[in-house]
Parts: structure tokens; sequence; C-alpha cells
């Protein structure tokens, strides 16, 4: 079991670690230091005993405000899952219905002879014009 030393608030401490485990250890103890630092800058020298037991509450503190986030996330999540299940599952809507009007050929009879009328008086009063 490797022996690391990890420093927290100025402080070396010797800790004794998993095979492998290094790299977490000194970045907990990392954590831990900066939490014993702000509190030393904020309150200025502790025992040793009383700077770890604050250190640590506020990481704790941290830990379960991000554990409490986690959860609504997670809740949030579930219902965008959900949601998303439930697009897929349900059957596709109705295609919109376009109806087109049809004109009946009777009126439209009537006003292609509507409009020769129209153009045979337009040449006449061309004719006259002139």
């Amino acid at each position: 079991m490797p022996e690391e030393t990890i420093t927290i608030g100025g402080k070396p401490f010797e800790v004794a670690c998993q095979e492998g485990e290094e790299h977490f250890l000194h970045a907990a103890a990392k954590m831990l230091d900066t939490e014993a630092r702000a509190l030393m800058e904020q309150i200025g020298r502790l025992p040793e005993s009383r700077m770890l037991l604050m250190a640590g509450l506020m990481l704790a503190d941290k830990t379960a405000g991000a554990e409490d986030r986690l959860r609504v996330l997670e809740q949030e999540l579930e219902g965008a899952r959900t949601e998303i299940e439930r697009l897929r599952t349900a059957p596709r809507p109705e295609p919109a219905r376009v109806e087109v009007p049809v004109i009946p050929n009777d009126v439209l009879e009537s006003m292609a002879e509507l409009a020769a009328r129209s153009e045979a008086l337009a040449e006449q009063i061309e004719e006259k014009r002139a």
C-alpha cells in the first residue's frame, strides 16, 4: 500500500492508499486543502482538528447541494425521456385535408363566353375610334 504525502492547510500528512488510487487521493486532498485555506483566510489560525472538521463540513455541504441538484436533474431527465417515448409511440396525426374548390364546367363556359363578348366589344370600340 503506497504512502503519499498530502498537504492540507499548509500542514503535511502521510496517508496510505490503494495501489493506483494515488491520483484520486491527491485530487481529494486538493479539494480539502482549498476549503482549509479559505477557512484560514477568513478565521485565521485554527487548531488542526477544527480546521479539518470545518473544511470537511464545507465539502460535505457542497456535496449535499450537488446531490440535490443531481436528483432534480435526474427527475427532469426522466420526464424528458418519458415525453420522448410518448411522442415516439403516439399515432401519427391525420394528414391535413386540403380542399381545392372546383369550378363547374358550365360556369367556366359562361365565363369564357363573357370574355369572348368583352373582347368583341373592345374590338368594336377600337374600330369606331380609329
